[in-house]
């Protein structure tokens, strides 16, 4: 029976997250290698660029592909913040030189490296072995002359984190399947709850929701469609269910529900780890975060019930450099890592959710439980999760600079008490500056 994050406590112990992507001298011979990997009396040196918590450094996979691949080293870096990283990578596209030969790509990014950087990438179409992807996940980071430039790594179905303790001391239930039911279908039923908490709770000061912004990403992931049509025309002012987000959000911003912060931003982490909120919109790549910044003393304390409604927030893809020396070597440990075998190995270790069909369909995965959590059956949740996203999945060029700048119109409501009007202006307009 799999349980949640063994291996993990130490992911976050990343390197900086500019010195992450620093260039490794390379192994080729050469200081004109652009990615740092290469050939060399018979080694093969492979770099890799990832972000956040991708559990495939974290999990031992790098040390178990070298031990079954004598003579293949490999050097992964990570960068602690995706946003730092990727205007790193821009940067370093542009400049074809300080790259790796593997590069992580996040979902929010992968539009825009499908139209403007695909000869920077190697092509996977028609590969052996990795047909067993969720199509809609391929389709992602396909081209729309058919070249794929990466493999899918984890999804993100969503849930809601809580913690039993609080929710207690507000006289409400406790069971993770009495409280999915308090909001089942409605998002507004998950803000309800919270005016119930802010009313009822009994104690020092807690905040029901971390942010408003994650619940907006919550319901926004939730259809089709977010801030581009499938021409690629920005529809995020004329969009309803953008709207419906950001006046939900804002009313849990302006009741007072939430602790006024921003997921992953300053103050999130100490808010974790003091106990300041109730709840977090969680994807189940965040389950990670949480237990790493909360700490041992709150195991237990956490548990998780199935969101209000199915969206997809997040997840990634591993992509090779065309200019790579080492392209087909990258290319075969990007494909072994993308595996079922693999996907399943490292949702068990840290909960991040298979993009794999097979993965998902694994025992590995359907039966495994949270310590952390309370033991929750995470792999039933969130694979369950997982079949409510929409099979269509619109992205656009600047999707995750949207995300980032409605988080931050979001903020201004929360944090400077800015009327909702003028935030969504004051958003508007940076939106435009930002994706001209």
């Amino acid at each position: 029976m799999g349980t949640f994050g063994r291996s993990h406590r130490k992911a976050m112990a990343t390197v900086a997250a500019v010195g992450a992507l620093t260039l490794v001298v390379g192994c080729s011979g050469s200081d004109e290698s652009v990615t740092g990997g290469g050939k060399k009396d018979g080694k093969v040196t492979i770099t890799m660029g990832l972000f956040g918590v991708m559990g495939i450094k974290e999990t031992g996979l790098l040390e178990q592909y070298e031990k079954e691949n004598p003579g293949v080293d490999i050097k992964a870096e990570i960068a602690g913040d995706e946003q730092t990283y990727y205007t790193a990578l821009q940067t370093r596209l542009a400049a074809g030189k300080g790259l790796k030969d593997i590069q992580g790509i996040e979902i929010g990014r992968a539009k825009e490296i499908t139209e403007t950087q695909a000869a920077k990438f190697a092509d996977f179409a028609g590969m052996s072995g990795t047909d067993h992807f969720l199509p809609w996940k391929e389709s992602q980071i396909s081209t729309k002359d058919g070249k794929v430039l990466g493999l899918g790594t984890d999804i993100g179905p969503m849930a809601v984190c809580y913690r039993k303790d609080y929710f207690e001391k507000a006289g409400l239930p406790t069971d993770r399947d009495e409280v999915a039911a308090l909001w089942a279908g409605d998002w507004k039923k998950y803000v309800d709850v919270g005016r119930t908490f802010k009313k009822d709770f009994k104690g020092d000061k807690v905040a029901y929701m971390d942010a408003a912004s994650g619940l907006f990403n919550a319901m926004v992931y939730g259809y089709p469609e977010q801030y581009y049509d499938e021409q690629g025309e920005l529809i995020y002012d004329s969009n309803p269910a953008v709207k419906e987000a950001w006046n939900l959000a804002a009313d849990a911003a302006e009741d007072g529900l939430t602790a006024k912060l921003r997921q992953f931003q300053p103050g999130w982490d100490p808010g974790l780890a003091n106990g300041t909120f109730a709840t977090a919109v969680c994807p189940a790549w965040m389950l990670s975060h949480i237990s790493e910044k909360a700490g041992a003393a709150n195991k237990g304390k956490w548990d998780v019930a199935k969101a209000p409604k199915g969206a997809n927030w997040g997840g990634s893809f591993l992509g090779v450099i065309e200019q790579s020396p080492v392209k087909e070597e990258a290319k075969k440990l990007v494909a072994w890592l993308t595996a079922p075998e693999q996907q399943a190995h490292i949702f068990k270790e840290i909960g991040n959710i298979p993009s794999s069909r097979e993965a998902l369909e694994s025992a590995d995965v359907k039966n495994a439980k949270s310590a952390y959590f309370s033991d929750a059956p995470i792999g039933q949740i969130f694979g369950a999760a997982a079949q409510e996203i929409p099979d269509k999945q619109v992205l656009g060029r600047k999707d995750g600079t949207i995300k980032d700048t409605f988080s931050q119109g979001l903020t201004l409501i929360e944090q400077q008490g800015t009327a909702r009007d003028k935030a969504w202006k004051t958003t508007a307009e940076r939106i435009e500056k930002a994706v001209g």
